[in-house]
């Protein structure tokens, strides 16, 4: 008998528990012994879960993540006392013992800084926003203002990875793997999970791979990049000399190869392998059509703004966000660099507000308009916010803002959340929560909850531990449903 048919055998005459009960082995020696053995003895550690766990009131997620951390103190949350105290020091009692970064830790003292933007009321709900958004302006009235969102990371890497993945650490599954492993796809021709990618300005921090990665989950549930050009996507066109018929002779025996790798080894990276062969075929036909705008009307480009007919502009990806939920994408990922401002403030915040502001309202008016807003809900956020005191030199037109983990905004919109509220609190210095705190693993939570997850269910176990995107933390937020 050979040795794939004996494991066969074995596995059809001793279960798992009898398997353990009769084999003398422990700890280590069962370990070894256990991983050389099919897992079918063992069943699968890795059910595929049964979801949604209750009623969803969100089908689909576009997240505007705003790289770079865009300060909150000159875009929403307004604080006079700023202009009063205007190159005073920070009290000492209010900055605590506030851990700092590298850049200021060394300053010797903490001037109070705040530019001239002004601010005025929104809407009925009297939403308070800076002269530099006057498009979100319009909105108000649609939008969840969270004022009160805190996290530990306080670098660029690990507090947007925090954001994405729910650890500093790389390695864990984005919320968007989280989604298509646990809710899986409504459009079999295009990706659960899609990724685009906009930069306001030059010089900003960099993004990696890893941001929209499936860590331990199947490769298959990976974010796929939608690049601007005429290859959105790296390696979908067929080779030179390759047409549609020989491409799929190639996977259908590529299939039969995996198929009888599978049977050897039941490794279930081979049927994700074969999933993604199999997606990037049908996405020959899909993904042209999708990202093709050209057929948009002129009053389309006139609400997204003139850079809406530039490829890779974050209005033209507002806009493709908007074209892919139509087409049922589960989870659209946009990320904006250019907000790290630690120098020269006034003028590259009013250059990246302009990037941003009039696309972000005319998505959510789009939405609304074509009936979709009733079900998506839109994020919009970076991963901390900025400090109350200056970075360096202090003038009323030129000063920068460090790292501050302790309190800054987001906002949302769409299905299930409460529209034209604001929600938490911070103190008159803009430097620490006094009204409902708002955790990343809360935030994290409260989106899971509105696709129907409870966040405490959705797991996958690795390497002997049960993980889930809110690590072991996380509560959702109710003020913030509707």
């Amino acid at each position: 008998m050979c040795y794939h048919h004996h494991h066969e055998e074995v596995a059809k005459q001793m279960n798992r528990r009898e398997f353990l009960t009769r084999t003398s082995l422990a700890g280590v020696g069962l370990a070894a012994l256990s991983s050389l053995l099919p897992q079918q003895l063992f069943g699968d550690t890795n059910p595929k879960p049964v979801l949604p766990h209750f009623a969803p009131k969100v089908k689909r997620v576009i997240y505007l993540f705003q790289s770079g951390a865009p300060s909150q103190l000159e875009l929403f949350d307004y604080k006079p006392k700023l202009k009063e105290l205007f190159g005073q020091e920070l009290p000492a009692s209010i900055r605590g013992n506030q851990r700092l970064t590298g850049m200021t830790s060394n300053q010797k003292s903490f001037p109070l800084a705040m530019g001239k933007f002004e601010f005025k009321r929104h809407g009925k709900s009297g939403a308070e926003l800076s002269e530099l958004l006057p498009h979100i302006g319009k909105v108000a009235d649609e939008l969840c203002f969270i004022k009160s969102m805190f996290t530990e990371a306080i670098n660029h890497d690990p507090a947007v990875t925090f954001f994405q993945t729910g650890s500093q650490q790389a390695g864990r599954p984005s919320m968007g793997s989280w989604l298509s492993y646990g809710l899986g796809s409504e459009n079999q021709n295009l990706p659960a999970f899609v990724v685009l990618l906009s930069r306001g300005r030059e010089g900003d921090q960099p993004l990696y791979a890893k941001l929209w990665g499936n860590g331990f989950l199947p490769s298959e549930h990976q974010g796929v990049i939608f690049r601007s050009g005429e290859n959105p996507v790296f390696y979908l066109n067929n080779p030179n000399g390759i047409d549609k018929m020989s491409r799929r002779r190639v996977l259908d025996h590529l299939a039969k190869l995996h198929e009888a790798q599978y049977q050897h080894v039941y490794d279930e990276e081979i049927n994700s392998r074969i999933a993604q062969y199999e997606m990037a075929y049908r996405m020959q036909s899909s993904v042209p059509e999708t990202l093709d705008i050209s057929r948009e009307p002129d009053y389309i480009y006139d609400m997204y703004g003139e850079d809406s007919k530039k490829p890779g502009t974050f209005a033209a990806n507002c806009l493709l966000a908007r074209r892919l939920i139509e087409k049922d994408v589960r989870f659209v990922q946009l990320y904006h660099q250019g907000w790290d401002q630690h120098g020269n403030l006034p003028n590259d915040i009013r250059h990246m507000a302009k990037s941003v502001d009039q696309p972000s309202a005319a998505l959510i008016k789009d939405l609304k308009q074509r009936g979709l807003l009733e079900d998506t809900l839109v994020i919009w956020g970076g991963e901390f916010g900025r400090t109350n005191y200056s970075q360096g030199k202090l003038t009323p037109d030129m000063y920068g803002r460090d790292h501050h983990p302790r309190c800054f905004t987001i906002f949302m919109a769409g299905a299930g959340i409460k529209k034209g509220i604001t929600y938490g609190q911070t103190d008159d210095f803009g430097y620490n929560i006094v009204k409902n705190p708002v955790h990343v693993h809360d935030f994290q939570a409260t989106m899971l909850h509105l696709m129907g997850i409870d966040h405490e269910q959705l797991i996958f176990k690795h390497q002997g531990r049960r993980y889930r995107l809110t690590d072991v933390a996380g509560k959702v937020v109710k003020g913030v449903l509707a």
